[in-house]
């Protein structure tokens, strides 16, 4: 029989993160992924911010990082250009990295803690005991077998199962999930010192991206919300189109093309139940404004990791002692996740010459910071008169 303390279901950036700081606990913890390697396939703008990392404890690296940026420029629909230093630029820019090696190097991470792992390793069910989740039923090359652990930690993405599993509430409406396509592309053109996204009907309900990994090649991809368009299909429509749009862009060659969803949600109402807790986009913790979930993801992980060492340390896993995760995760992130959400919604009403217009009001008001509470700020301080159409509140 295989027991563990801690069992960890998927090694994105948030599983290898809980993983790693439960072992940093003293717990013995187990870590599984269903792919043959970690980090493939990639389904990321792999845009990250710098300031982050330190709080879960890892350095940038060149085994990871292949650009960095010196700020974002968000671009109007009316060709309005308002430009921002990396420092201010929000969650989606600073480095770009290669998502493969970074999510490899957060695993390497977690091994060098005494983490577990096991590959072509999926779960298949959850185990029970005494009323609460005690492990998980786990096939590896056709083979079942159960794996028993005090604390369970789902960080197994959009599309997760254990929570459904754990009778938690997963379902998304079509307004809540944006359908985004990627390319990888070499031989473009443009100022890959700055990341640039493009708002309002080149990516109808979401934006388009262009993260640069070199001189001359780019992720230039977009996400538009099931909300506005017929199927998710439509999204290589705009991303055609946006492509032909920007001639620069569209002249380079398509070396990886990435597809998939990403929820604009609210958090889920819970993401604790006795003996489990879920961490990242399991438990809808993307941005709703940027679609950005690595963030996010890892800060609740490394708590997830905490709470699961001294539920450990105090033989409590029951939902009463997990939530002190809820509380803490909660306490760190819901504030922003509930605030862009409802600036989610506002956006998706706003049409071109609406979105040019707050564009220009912030150009006009030298915001020098893209975050919703400094955009807020800048409109309510010049340009009060447009908050009606902006202010969440």
């Amino acid at each position: 029989m295989d027991a563990y303390d801690v069992l960890v279901v998927g090694a994105g950036p948030a599983g290898s993160t809980a993983a790693r700081y439960a072992a940093k606990s003293g717990c013995r913890t187990l870590l599984i992924e269903k792919r043959a390697e970690i980090g493939v396939p990639v389904r990321c703008g792999e845009g990250i911010a710098k300031g982050w990392l330190k709080e879960i404890g890892i350095t940038p690296s060149p085994k990871f990082v292949l650009h960095e940026v010196q700020g974002a420029r968000v671009h109007a629909p009316d060709g309005t250009c308002l430009t921002v230093d990396s420092a201010h630029a929000g969650n989606e820019v600073g480095y770009t990295v290669d998502r493969g090696l970074f999510d490899r190097h957060l695993a390497a991470e977690a091994a060098r803690a005494g983490v577990e792992i096991r590959i072509k390793t999926g779960a298949v069910g959850l185990l029970h005991k005494d009323g609460r989740v005690a492990g998980a039923a786990c096939e590896h090359m056709g083979r079942t077998y159960d794996v028993h652990a005090d604390v369970v930690i789902g960080a197994d993405g959009f599309e997760s199962q254990v929570g459904r599993w754990a009778g938690l509430e997963t379902l998304l409406p079509a307004k809540d999930i944006e359908a985004c396509l990627e390319y990888t592309m070499v031989g473009v053109g443009g100022d890959p010192r700055y990341d640039d996204l493009y708002l309002g009907s080149c990516a109808p309900g979401g934006y388009a991206w262009v993260f640069w990994k070199g001189e001359d090649v780019a992720n230039v991809g977009l996400g538009v919300n099931l909300s506005r368009v017929r199927d998710r299909a439509d999204a290589r429509l705009y991303l055609d189109r946006f492509l032909a749009a920007h001639p620069d862009l569209g002249r380079g060659q398509v070396l990886q093309e990435i597809a998939g969803a990403v929820s604009v949600s609210t958090p889920l109402e819970r993401t604790v139940t006795a003996g489990l807790m879920l961490a990242g986009d399991a438990a809808r913790m993307i941005d709703p404004l940027t679609g950005g979930g690595i963030v996010n993801g890892c800060l609740a992980a490394r708590i997830a990791g905490e709470v699961a060492g001294e539920a450990v340390a105090a033989s409590d896993f029951g939902a009463a002692f997990l939530n002190r995760y809820e509380r803490r995760w909660r306490e760190r992130l819901e504030d922003d996740l509930y605030r862009n959400y409802l600036i989610k919604e506002r956006l998706l009403g706003l049409d071109d010459e609406r979105i040019s217009r707050i564009v220009r009001a912030l150009e006009d008001a030298g915001l020098r910071e893209v975050s919703a509470a400094a955009v807020l700020e800048a409109l309510r301080r010049k340009h009060p008169e447009l908050l009606a159409e902006f202010d969440p509140r």
